[in-house]
């Protein structure tokens, strides 16, 4: 049985059968080139659709201030220093009036200087409840609201009025020095609260 002539032409090819060439059928585009049907979105661009919603901004929301502004906190600290004089200078004149009570008895004086230590022990009450109610609107001055603010608008109003009597009928002793101190104190708390009013009425959530 013959196959033909090799030497034919026109016959059919011998040897093997030829495959497809190497790397067929592709496999997809290279590495980089966009491939054929639909274009692929670049990297690092939002794809097709709707647009990506802008990020929510942090805080408190837009005009309001996110920490306590700067002159709040030093009208803070201002209550916190008032707070610790109130407090030590209070029961300083308790125990001096006590004393002095005390050695009012022992010589036989008590009762003419028991009205003057009693009204002393009450300024010694009064500067111990000042001092407690500094302290306590300092501490609310972090989550207080108006209520804070008036409060306090009320009470540096006052600090101020005594600190003047002090000073003119202090006849440039200490009386007019401490009326010149409180007199600061009370004027840059007050500047304070006037001007941190969006602080105090900002919402909570």
């Amino acid at each position: 049985m013959s196959f033909g002539d090799p030497n034919n032409p026109y016959g059919p090819p011998q040897g093997p059968p030829q495959g497809p060439p190497p790397g067929y059928p592709p496999q997809g585009p290279p590495p980089g080139q966009p491939g054929y049907g639909y274009p692929t979105a670049p990297q690092g661009q939002p794809g097709y659709g709707y647009p990506q919603a802008p990020p929510v901004p942090q805080g408190y929301g837009y005009g309001v201030p996110q920490e306590m502004p700067g002159l709040v906190k030093t009208a803070r600290v201002l209550l916190f220093i008032l707070a610790g004089l109130q407090l030590l200078f209070g029961v300083i004149v308790g125990i001096l009036a006590g004393a002095t009570q005390d050695a009012s008895n022992a010589f036989g004086s008590g009762d003419d200087s028991s009205m003057a230590t009693g009204v002393v022990i009450l300024v010694a009450l009064l500067l111990l409840a000042l001092g407690s109610l500094s302290i306590f609107l300092g501490v609310k001055f972090k989550t207080g609201r108006g209520g804070i603010r008036v409060t306090t608008i009320v009470y540096a109003s006052l600090m101020i009025l005594g600190s003047l009597g002090n000073i003119v009928n202090g006849a440039g002793g200490s009386g007019t020095f401490g009326g010149v101190i409180s007199l600061a104190f009370g004027g840059i708390i007050l500047s304070a609260m006037i001007s941190g009013g969006a602080w105090f009425s900002r919402p909570r959530y």
